[in-house]
């Protein structure tokens, strides 16, 4: 809502608090008073920044036009610098009063780590990125639960799913997703070559039975034996489930839990934040479109970060800003990263 907007509705519920007619209607009343107390805040503000504005200009006809007695427009010089301060500030509060709250911003979130191109340093680096997003996690006070984890004999895992509870966990990381390069000398490389290798991670809000209804209908669920590494088998038993929802092709498998009804259940939840995301970073991609920005896309094949090790740097592409302590940053100390990228996506609003 723009200024001018909450200035108007504002005046009109202030007039509507004194018109007989509302105050005799108790459920008008109800509607006109609480419309009154979601803008008063941003009007009030909006008024103390107009009147500093036209007090400003003021001061500034009085400087500029030098007819005035020398001490007046030295006052008028101070308080005019005065005011800029003031003027800048209030503009501040205003603009962030006036900003739209994201409505997933305090939604937990779905996360999805997969080893991409590098072979067993890919492996390796998606480990630690989970590693990264779970200590993260810990400083933030929000909870972790780990879904699913498909590991690698070498320390590394192909694949892992985790849940992250908390309040402004969607809000913090949604700007996560996309392809994270890594660039260092693996210890299995004797000839010390630089390897580059790539990870790719989801950030999925994970919808409420409001924000997304499955049918069953729209859902292939098939049951088979879990297998382990090598293709051992796990257990005899048809308790893994492969899901698959038909009119995205979305695909979920989940063994990782002793019965079907618990797989089920776990593809389920998988399923549900992968059909809403596919949703959530379609209307992304529309909004930053029409911004011409990169920042929030939502694309998951996005080269968004480079954490280059030899030269103790890590670099987001969309922003174009670098950070140095990667031993630190992969201890889960991101907040300067992510606090850049929503000041960015703020910038760009």
């Amino acid at each position: 809502m723009k200024a001018e907007e909450v200035l108007r509705e504002f005046q009109a519920a202030e007039e509507a608090l004194q018109d007989p007619s509302v105050v005799g209607d108790a459920f008008r009343l109800k509607e006109v008073s609480q419309k009154y107390a979601e803008l008063r805040t941003a009007a009030e503000k909006i008024r103390e920044l107009r009147r500093a504005e036209e007090a400003l200009k003021e001061d500034e006809a009085i400087v500029s036009g030098g007819t005035a007695e020398p001490e007046l427009i030295e006052m008028a010089r101070e308080e005019a610098e005065e005011l800029t301060a003031q003027v800048a500030a209030l503009q501040s509060e205003v603009a962030d009063l006036l900003r739209e709250p994201d409505p997933f911003a305090n939604k937990n979130v779905i996360v999805e780590i997969r080893a991409g191109v590098g072979g067993d340093e890919a492996g390796l680096f998606a480990a630690e990125l989970y590693r990264m997003y779970t200590m993260f996690a810990s400083a933030r006070g929000w909870k972790v639960d780990l879904i699913s984890m498909n590991r690698t004999g070498i320390g590394g895992v192909k694949e892992v799913v985790f849940e992250i509870k908390g309040r402004g966990v969607y809000g913090d990381l949604q700007f996560e997703s996309g392809v994270h390069r890594v660039q260092r000398v693996p210890e299995t490389e004797k000839a010390g070559r630089v390897h580059t290798s790539a990870v790719t991670v989801a950030i999925m809000p994970e919808p409420e039975a409001v924000d997304i209804v499955l049918d069953l209908k729209d859902l292939k669920i098939e049951t088979t034996t879990s297998q382990g590494a090598g293709g051992q088998s796990v257990n005899t038993t048809y308790s893994a489930i492969r899901m698959v929802h038909l009119p995205t092709g979305i695909v979920v498998t989940c063994q990782d839990e002793r019965s079907q009804q618990q797989n089920k259940e776990r593809a389920m939840q998988i399923m549900r934040a992968r059909v809403f995301e596919a949703e959530v970073a379609r209307v992304a991609a529309e909004r930053a479109a029409k911004r011409k920005s990169q920042i929030g896309t939502g694309d998951r094949s996005e080269k968004i970060r480079t954490y280059n090790f030899p030269q103790d740097r890590v670099t987001d592409h969309r922003i174009e800003e670098s950070w140095h302590n990667l031993p630190k940053v992969m201890d889960g100390n991101i907040g300067e990263i992510i606090a850049a990228l929503k000041k960015a996506d703020e910038a760009e609003g």
